[in-house]
């Protein structure tokens, strides 16, 4: 199917600083919206669950169904990114984001919500993607890097603000179900800010062809893999029929998605990409880190309730370090970028701070000081400050302006492959540990598992209706077991490093994408007269006639100038 756009190509000159300024304000609006949205439950997750009857298996699809979704749309935004206004686009990821997490909130059992949280990903892949390639148009690549380090802040204000805003409102008499209805006013105000404040040149008419059958069956090969990772080992064998089923369905998916990318016109995500070293790079980078951080820090809230007491409130205190971290590496190291115009040597230091911080937590039980747990979420703060945005802006500098959305939520889509895939198998993985640990220490003190009620040992447990010693055991199981998937991630870290190593540093470009374009259309305008001029006899006689003028002109202007240059000699 085609459609054809109806922008002309535009002639509007590049934003002055007071536009960009305006226009960024819109677009960080629309980030903070999408992050608190997906932030705010996180210490709220485990009484949500609890109280809708989910078990730790479930609570991990509530994050799961979110990251799928967010991973399968965010290369079809960046497509139609390149294709489509772009501004209309992240008011409907905007609008989609908010009605489903207000939906979310009416939920009644962990069916329904998980269902709404895969909408809501629909959206959070659009406007994390999205804002990214608008940045890239009304900033150069050069500049970036300071404007990163203020979304960088923003997201840290997010991540502190969600969790902590999460739990007041859970702990007070409004509940949880208005961590879902609380985003609403932003996203208005978000809409209404973008549509005043964000105006970009109408891109050139062109004919739009949607790669359906690429989006299909990437979306169908990645479904089926993070489906498999999810269920493998818990519902079913790791070689049973159906990991065979699953994984060869994947497998045949995604072949058949990169024979389609080869053959169409407007791929989804176009292959060349994969001959850019730096493209590849990120990519392998970005998958590291997703697993790394999306997959532990998402049971981080877990731990800190369910083996240390806190409630969710505390739980989002405790976590401002890691948000600090954040703040500082994003605002302080792209200051040093936009300067110096290097990033490698940030991001190399960002991959080894990440190595260390995840060491640190992997030593963690259910006594371990606050004050060194901080010490350590900090240290995961400034891997993310350091390396998450400068990964994508290493990929924004090495990208044409015309593939700059499909380039970008490339990037961004494997980042959250990663994430998903790091959430689905450390999830399983915590699952297995808890139920064995929680099992065996119930068999200890002779208490059968499903003395816990739900579902058993797999229930995600409400610690104040519990005895002090099978508290105890609960508390020890799901410490060991948080330990342990901070553990496993610590070779994806090391992966991420050796990826930035062999990072090729690039200077940083001096032009904005909205400068870039016009210049390629001023360009293909001149070329195009050129061509229609040389057409005609009377154009080839045209040139001719002003090619000789223009030499007489020059000749004269020698003459005058060689004149000039002798009068104060002949004064002297």
């Amino acid at each position: 199917m085609s459609t054809t756009t109806t922008d002309a190509p535009g002639t509007r000159p590049a934003m002055t600083h007071r536009e960009v300024l305006e226009a960024l304000s819109g677009i960080i609006l629309g980030m903070f919206v999408a992050l608190l949205a997906a932030t705010i439950t996180s210490t709220s997750m485990p009484r949500i669950v609890s109280d809708l009857g989910g078990s730790q298996h479930s609570y991990t699809w509530v994050v799961t169904a979110t990251l799928l979704t967010q991973t399968v749309s965010t290369p079809l935004w960046g497509k139609f990114a390149d294709l489509v206004n772009r501004k209309t686009l992240i008011q409907i990821a905007l609008v989609i984001t908010v009605l489903s997490a207000a939906a979310a909130g009416f939920s009644h059992n962990i069916g329904t919500l998980i269902g709404f949280r895969a909408v809501q990903g629909i959206g959070a892949g659009g406007l994390m993607a999205l804002a990214t390639v608008l940045v890239s148009d009304i900033v150069s690549p050069r500049e970036r890097g300071r404007y990163m380090g203020l979304m960088g802040g923003v997201m840290a204000v997010s991540q502190v603000g969600g969790p902590l805003l999460g739990g007041v409102i859970t702990d007070s008499f409004l509940g949880w179900r208005w961590n879902f209805f609380v985003g609403i006013p932003f996203a208005v105000a978000a809409i209404v800010v973008l549509q005043r404040t964000l105006h970009l040149p109408a891109r050139p008419r062109r004919t739009v062809k949607i790669d359906y059958w690429g989006a299909g069956l990437i979306s169908v090969g990645v479904s089926l893999l993070l489906l498999w990772v999810t269920f493998a080992g818990n519902d079913f064998a790791w070689g049973s029929w159906q990991t065979y089923a699953m994984v060869g369905g994947a497998v045949v998916a995604l072949v058949a998605a990169v024979l389609v990318e080869r053959a169409v016109d407007e791929p989804i995500i176009p292959l060349h990409l994969f001959r850019n070293r730096t493209f590849v790079l990120a990519v392998i980078g970005s998958i590291a880190v997703g697993v790394a951080m999306f997959g532990t820090a998402v049971f981080l809230s877990q731990y800190l309730q369910l083996s240390r007491g806190k409630t969710p409130t505390e739980s989002g205190l405790l976590t401002i370090p890691m948000v600090v971290g954040t703040m500082l590496a994003g605002v302080v190291l792209g200051r040093i970028i936009s300067k110096t115009g290097r990033y490698k040597a940030i991001m190399v230091g960002g991959g080894v701070v990440l190595i260390a911080s995840l060491l640190g937590m992997s030593t963690i039980d259910s006594h371990t000081s606050f004050w060194l747990i901080g010490t350590y979420l900090f240290g995961l703060g400034l891997s993310v400050g350091a390396l998450m945005q400068n990964l994508v802006l290493a990929t924004q500098n090495t990208l044409d302006v015309q593939e700059m959305g499909a380039g970008t939520s490339a990037v961004a889509f494997f980042r959250s492959l990663g994430g998903a895939i790091g959430v689905s198998a450390l999830g399983a993985v915590l699952a297995n540990r808890v139920k064995t640990d929680i099992t065996d220490g119930l068999s200890r003190l002779g208490v059968p598992a499903d003395a816990l009620g739900g579902s058993g040992a797999s229930a995600v447990p409400d610690l104040s209706q519990v005895p002090t010693p099978v508290r105890t055991v609960i508390e020890d199981a799901y410490a060991h077991g948080i330990a342990e998937i901070f553990l496993i991630a610590v070779p994806m870290a090391v992966i991420a490093l050796v990826a930035v190593v062999f990072l090729k540093e690039i200077p940083l470009g001096q032009r904005s994408g909205v400068e870039q374009m016009l210049e390629q259309e001023a360009r293909q305008r001149a070329e195009t007269a050129v061509a229609a001029g040389a057409d005609t006899v009377g154009g080839q006689i045209e040139a001719v006639r002003s090619a000789e003028e223009e030499s007489t002109e020059e000749s004269a202007d020698d003459a005058d100038a060689a004149e000039a240059a002798e009068e104060p000699a002949a004064r002297r």
